[in-house]
């Protein structure tokens, strides 16, 4: 991609709020509309959101959205329609034990809460503070307990397919885990057996970094140095023996080939993950068989720099966005894509705009926590975001309930709709797109006010 060094978050602020001003009444009407009886709203079709017996894994970005545009705007009805929901409908999101969601549904509205609360966007109300911080707590320790111990002290909090499966986008949803560690939380077992919430998310991201990401060391024929940074969608373990069995993608093309939005949770969760570890105090590390706090920075910021460097080499066309795998059969099509402009219309393989919105906010984050040194990471994220908040990606027509056009949910499995006039899915949106573009929004509103927001 070719990043623009000129973009900074202030120059940027015409754009956020035009699309701010949309998100907000696109939110309000949704609400209007939408039956929670129906589900969550995932994806659109035909410009209407529409739900998917999958997992209701998008119904905390469905009232994350609210939040996030009362964060910009301080409407009113957007917090009450949130705080509404979220008493009313969220509840069953924090035990439920069959998902790897958590930090999805349950940051996005009680941590969002009560990050307004603290930030004094909110009234404060101890008991409700309480409410939200007794919510992270438990979400943190469920998510914790799906847990498929491995050899030499690692593991991971496995997906919905099973204790054999690690997805690379659970490094995202780590971050209740981290929120429910600094409520000073515990997950506690059998025998009274207290687990270490902080040691669980950092074996759990130690796994995934040596599992799910590739550093061109020659792991297998395709890890290569040119295509360091290559991320696999799920890895594959035998439980009994705890061996590694092979990489695997629900989402993706193939093993081999890096699905761009599972290689974008990678980008955004370890850079987050960063943040996080560089804000506690030593001497919280390197206890319950935990890495030293520079170990635990290391071993997230190789993971970050390789995965942020793969998008900006490999994965994205010239303005910063990608198309939705990078081994898709047909981009050969497309000739030398990546040195074009992408094209959402294109006849052969649609681009995913939910990816490069999430791949966005982790190159601006990794930029942020690396300070000069991250320079060319934070005007490759601001790149991104300019290039989403214009046409074709945002969706102007207030007739379309999505902000961010041209988001790819499964192509594998065919769950996206395809206009009649096109070859490929695209002019949709979905759920967690529109979540992550005014999430990003927000860290540029914020970086403009010379300030910054984390999950924390």
């Amino acid at each position: 991609m070719k990043s623009i060094g000129t973009i900074t978050p202030q120059v940027l602020m015409p754009l956020v709020n035009r699309a701010l001003e949309l998100a907000s009444d696109k939110t309000l009407r949704l609400d209007r509309r939408w039956k929670t009886t129906d589900g969550a709203p995932v994806f659109t079709a035909g410009g209407r959101y529409t739900a998917r017996s999958w997992t209701q894994w998008t119904q905390g970005f469905q009232y994350g959205n609210a939040l996030l545009c009362f964060d910009m705007t301080r409407s009113n009805d957007l917090l009450e329609l949130a705080r509404r929901h979220v008493v009313a409908d969220m509840a069953e999101h924090l035990t439920h034990t069959g998902v790897h969601d958590h930090g999805f549904n349950n940051i996005s509205t009680y941590g969002h809460l009560r990050r307004l609360m603290l930030d004094r966007r909110i009234d404060a109300n101890e008991w409700e503070l309480h409410f939200y911080e007794l919510a992270l707590k438990v979400s943190g320790a469920v998510q914790a307990s799906r847990w498929t111990g491995l050899p030499d002290g690692l593991g991971f909090i496995h997906s919905f397919n099973g204790s054999h499966s690690l997805f690379i986008d659970t490094i995202r949803t780590l971050r209740v885990c981290g929120v429910a560690h600094t409520l000073g939380h515990a997950l506690v077992g059998e025998q009274e057996k207290r687990v270490n919430l902080l040691s669980r998310l950092l074996t759990h991201a130690k796994t995934s970094a040596q599992f799910n990401i590739y550093y061109g060391e020659g792991r297998d024929s395709y890890d290569i140095p040119q295509l360091r940074g290559r991320t696999a969608h799920e890895t594959i373990f035998n439980t009994a023996s705890g061996a590694f069995r092979c990489p695997s993608s629900q989402q993706g093309y193939s093993s081999f080939t890096t699905w761009t939005r599972g290689l974008a949770w990678a980008m955004l969760g370890f850079a987050e993950q960063m943040e996080f570890v560089d804000s506690l105090p030593g001497s919280e590390f390197g206890l319950d068989e935990m890495p030293s706090k520079a170990e635990a920075c290391t071993m997230l910021a190789r993971a970050a720099r390789a995965t942020c460097d793969f998008y900006i080499h490999q994965a994205s066309a010239l303005d910063g966005i990608c198309y939705w795998d990078t081994g898709a059969p047909q981009l050969l099509r497309l000739g030398d894509w990546k040195a074009s402009i992408a094209d959402p219309y294109n006849s052969f393989e649609p681009v995913d705009s939910s990816a490069s919105a999430i791949a966005a906010q982790g190159l601006m984050r990794l930029g942020h926590v690396l300070g000069e040194e991250g320079r060319g990471y934070m005007q490759a994220g601001l790149t991104v975001v300019q290039r989403l908040l214009q046409e074709p990606y945002l969706s102007t027509n207030p007739d379309h309930e999505g902000l961010l056009l041209h988001s790819v949910y499964h192509r594998p499995n065919g769950w996206d709709s395809v206009p009649s006039a096109s070859m490929i899915p695209c002019g949709e949106s979905s759920m967690w797109g529109d979540y992550h573009l005014l999430e990003a929004m927000l860290l540029v509103s914020k970086m403009a006010d010379s300030s910054y927001y984390t999950f924390y």
